[in-house]
């Protein structure tokens, strides 16, 4: 029995080494692609046209992307389900172009309306609005932005990485970092107090 177990075992894993090998260089492509895309997409909107982009800037484990009409900040946060990745455009004047989630593991049919809830026109529209004029928060907590229904959760930790996404581009990523880190630990606490349970 162990024998076969171990033979087993062994065949599983050779299949899912390879398995992995042949994929790994198509999957780190198509990213490549999303990422690309995504760029376009938050600094030039719907509007077509090229973008120069220069070579990506780590700062704090944030990345920026400097481009001839805009500058574009990757973050990634803690959401209700796990990591939420966010790719943020900023103009000259830190005004939000736009924005797209990279990747997300929250509640689907809630969580992941962020990826339309908070765009031009939408219930929390945050484009165009500067977070260094005024953070953006949720109306739950003192702000003036609407919650996604029923993600509360979720609508902090994505306004929480939008407004890092904008200390990193101002040059003050300490600032972004703390930010982040006192965010992390609001939703912690009300997630685990359950106080705010609905995400």
């Amino acid at each position: 029995m162990v024998l076969v177990l171990t033979v087993i075992s062994f065949i599983a894993g050779g299949a899912l080494a390879y398995i992995n090998k042949v994929t790994q260089e198509p999957i780190a492509r198509i990213k490549a692609e999303n990422l690309q895309a995504g760029i376009k997409k938050v600094i030039l909107g719907e509007l077509t046209g090229d973008l120069n982009v220069e070579e990506p800037i780590e700062v704090d484990g944030y990345t920026l992307y400097k481009t001839d009409k805009g500058t574009a900040v990757k973050v990634v946060t803690n959401g209700f389900g796990g990591p939420l990745e966010v790719l943020v455009g900023f103009n000259e004047d830190g005004d939000v172009l736009g924005y797209t989630i990279l990747a997300t593991v929250e509640t689907p049919g809630l969580g992941v309306k962020a990826a339309t809830w908070f765009q031009k026109g939408e219930k929390g529209d945050i484009i165009g609005r500067n977070p260094g004029e005024k953070e953006l928060v949720v109306n739950k907590d003192g702000g003036d932005i609407d919650a996604i229904t029923a993600s509360t959760i979720t609508s902090r930790a994505f306004l929480n990485a939008v407004n890092a996404a904008y200390q990193v581009y101002k040059g003050n990523a300490g600032d972004a970092t703390s930010g982040a880190s006192k965010q992390a630990e609001k939703v912690r606490w009300a997630d685990e107090s359950g106080n705010d349970s609905i995400h």
